[in-house]
């Protein structure tokens, strides 16, 4: 057997050394911190003192929590910002595919929200949906409506939070539907003009098709993203909203556990917040390999 050369020996070590850095880099700031929030929450840590383990009491307290459940309600509602967010982007890339002038233009403007500070942003809207003086309600009075105070009112919060944030990755869908539109070879359309097909039957049949993987994509990124909102809530109702309309799951973690100094049932409600995510992302998994299956 030969004898393994020093160059191979370096280009060995180097490799290791690369590798490494990635995964010392998962263990010290993603795993060790989830298995001591795990941990945590089997406890009644506040955050300075001694860990006192309590078993599962904090898991038992969410079932009752009237707050926790509203704020699950309330993420789950502006997560409707999803669906509208997919088929305005992939109309936006529809448009934008095609060659016309200008469209390089748009693709900036469209994509300056997603390179923005979200802190900024959002004071931005904030200041836009004031009853008062704000940029939207000065919109709707052109057509004499008189618009609420968004941001102070349960029913409309909500709803204007969507709007933002619909708003706010807009871009970033459309300029992968955009790169997926101009990925499709143009022999498919070529092909189903000779055969005849219309508008509507070349865009079901061959446009939504291959944009598929990347829809599946801004899906699965955009739900976990969704039930992990907090900085638009932050800045734009600091106190949850009216009658706390507008908390979301990390917001209320955020309160429990550095405002109220309850470490462990934060962590807890961390931990299911996390399940949660993991079981919605495993069933889009499964949804798109069975329907993957079905096309074959």
């Amino acid at each position: 057997m030969k004898t393994t050369s020093k160059l191979y020996q370096s280009e060995r070590r180097n490799a290791y050394l690369f590798v490494a850095a990635p995964v010392i880099g998962f263990l010290i700031f993603t795993l060790a911190p989830t298995l001591y929030s795990l941990y945590g929450s089997f406890t009644n840590w506040n955050g300075l003192g001694q860990m006192n383990f309590i078993g599962i009491q904090n898991y038992i307290d969410l079932l009752t929590d009237e707050s926790f459940h509203k704020t699950m309600y309330n993420t789950l509602f502006m997560m409707l910002g999803i669906p509208i967010g997919l088929v305005l982007a992939l109309l936006l890339a529809l448009g934008l595919n095609r060659a016309i002038i200008g469209t390089q233009v748009f693709r900036v403007l469209y994509y300056v929200p997603v390179i923005s500070s979200l802190a900024a942003i959002s004071i931005l809207w904030q200041w836009a949906y004031n009853g008062d003086y704000g940029l939207v309600n000065q919109f709707l009075g052109i057509f004499g409506i008189e618009g609420p105070s968004w941001l102070m009112n349960k029913d409309t919060v909500k709803p204007a939070l969507i709007l933002m944030t619909v708003w706010k990755g807009l871009g970033y869908s459309m300029l992968l539907y955009l790169a997926a539109l101009q990925s499709v070879p143009k022999t498919y359309y070529e092909a189903a003009r000779l055969d005849g097909a219309n508008a509507f039957q070349v865009f079901k049949n061959i446009t939504l098709p291959m944009v598929k993987p990347v829809t599946f994509f801004i899906v699965v990124t955009s739900i976990i993203g969704g039930a992990q909102i907090f900085t638009e809530i932050n800045v734009m109702t600091p106190t949850g909203g009216p009658e706390y309309s507008s908390a979301t799951v990390v917001f209320y973690i955020w309160q429990k556990a550095f405002g109220n100094f309850e470490m462990g049932y934060g962590s807890a409600m961390a931990v299911v917040l996390g399940l949660f995510i993991f079981a919605v992302t495993y069933i889009q998994f499964k949804m798109n390999e069975k329907s993957s299956y079905d096309l074959d």
